[in-house]
């Protein structure tokens, strides 16, 4: 033994997480009719930078995942789910309880309408067979 703690994911599983990472961030950027200069404006973050993230070719700093989501108002974990087909909406509605607390007892009851609704849809699109694509950043436009 070298003494060295081996890491837990060895250069290949890093370039892939990295593009992985890079391609969600690049596709909920265009989703969302942006440039890398205005997300380069709106972060701080180097125009140069951003695109090196979105290819994968640099890594990603916490700080500067932090304004990424912010500006994307996406949870960081979205970016950081190591699922091809992760669901920005799953990771949206995990943080639900925590912005939820401004709302009002009504406005939540709506809400929990909204989401039933959503739910029942689905359900009836399934059982015709006449899925739509979701809107979002993976699920098309």
């Amino acid at each position: 033994m070298n003494g060295n703690v081996p890491s837990p994911a060895g250069p290949d599983d890093q370039a892939e997480q990295r593009v992985r990472l890079g391609l969600r961030l690049k596709s909920t950027r265009e989703y969302l009719g942006l440039s890398q200069q205005q997300v380069a404006e709106r972060t701080g973050i180097v125009r140069s930078a951003v695109s090196d993230i979105e290819r994968g070719m640099r890594r990603v700093e916490v700080m500067e995942l932090q304004k990424l989501a912010r500006l994307y108002r996406l949870p960081a974990s979205y970016f950081l789910d190591e699922e091809e087909a992760a669901d920005a909406g799953e990771h949206a509605l995990a943080g639900l309880p925590r912005t939820g607390r401004p709302l009002s007892e009504g406005d939540r009851i709506e809400v929990a309408k909204f989401i039933q609704y959503l739910h029942a849809r689905r359900q009836a699109e399934e059982e015709d067979g006449v899925l739509r694509p979701s809107l979002g950043p993976e699920g098309g436009a």
